[in-house]
């Protein structure tokens, strides 16, 4: 707690204006134990601490220019924006027993091409198949996916599923509306058997050396999905340029910062206990010095026959 108050006050004193490493560790202690104090300075900082805890944050606004930039630009080139419906995937549907991806496979590789294996590989199941009523988070899938329903069993394991560069809140919570959306595409890149289609790297590239066989190239999804993305998200933060990735490696970056700090701040702490622990030995050195040496002193002075104190003889009582 003292090492925590520390950098807490370390971090007020300094104004928002501080490196975005004080901000995480206030962060870190707000999600972590709900330290009362560390919410009090956080908002006493800035207006702008509630939403957005990096220096990198930005409102998504001010990051893409349009429903399209988002998309195309949030993963990379994962996805490619196309504005003809039959031609491009949804990452949401309410009918469980007809998913409308199958007919845009139809269209894209033709009517035999609706895939019986799920290709990517990273929580994903080797074939689609049907998951039981307890998969609601993302229900649209449940008779045919890709996805095991432990894994996307709420809103919180998926968005804890892939370490904390790639959470979608880092930079503070998100509207509800905005969240929705990538709930959404988490649903389609876990759960869509049609996704396997786009994967990045076949099995004749192997020696390449960024292969990985979870990665997706180029997936056409509908521009009014992305556009409806856009306004749900505008005025919602979101970190670095835009891209999931890049966000990832510096988040990694700032994290070893903010390691090395912590590690310092301790072994100050641990270095002020020390000595604490000296001194106290020191001074109880000394007392008993001084204690050790009075007792010699009596001691000698009795043995000379002139005792310091002498004993007062008891009176006649009447």
């Amino acid at each position: 707690d003292r090492v925590r108050n520390i950098i807490l006050y370390d971090t007020l004193k300094s104004t928002w204006s501080t490196p975005a490493v004080y901000r995480v560790l206030i962060m870190r202690l707000i999600t972590t134990s709900k330290s009362a104090l560390a919410a009090a300075l956080l908002s006493a900082s800035s207006p702008r601490a509630i939403t957005a805890w990096e220096d990198s944050c930005t409102q998504f606004k001010d990051i893409y220019a349009d429903g399209t930039e988002l998309c195309e630009k949030m993963w990379a080139d994962s996805f490619e924006v196309v504005d003809d419906a039959s031609r491009a995937y949804t990452m949401w549907f309410f009918n469980e027993n007809d998913n409308p991806n199958n007919f845009v496979t139809e269209q894209l590789f033709g009517s035999d091409k609706v895939p019986d294996q799920c290709h990517l590989k990273y929580y994903h199941k080797e074939a689609p198949s049907p998951e039981g009523d307890d998969m609601t988070e993302c229900h649209p899938w449940k008779n045919n996916a890709c996805c095991d329903s432990t894994t996307v069993q709420s809103v919180d394991k998926l968005n804890e599923g892939y370490s904390e560069g790639y959470k979608w809140d880092r930079c503070g919570p998100m509207s509800q509306a905005c969240e929705r959306f990538f709930v959404m595409e988490a649903c389609l890149y876990e759960c869509e058997p049609s996704a396997g289609l786009f994967r990045k790297y076949d099995e004749t590239q192997v020696n390449d050396p960024d292969y990985n066989e979870w990665q997706l190239h180029k997936m056409p999804i509908r521009k009014s999905f992305c556009d409806s993305w856009y306004t749900a998200c505008a005025n919602d933060y979101f970190c670095g340029e835009g891209d999931f990735f890049a966000c990832s490696a510096d988040y990694d970056k700032t994290q070893a910062v903010i390691a090395a700090k912590e590690a310092a701040l301790l072994e100050e702490e641990e270095s002020k206990k020390v000595t604490g622990l000296v001194i106290g030995l020191i001074v109880v050195g000394v007392l008993a010095a001084v204690g050790f040496g009075a007792v010699a002193f009596l001691y000698h002075r009795e043995k000379q026959g002139k005792p310091v104190f002498t004993q007062v003889e008891a009176g006649v009582s009447t």
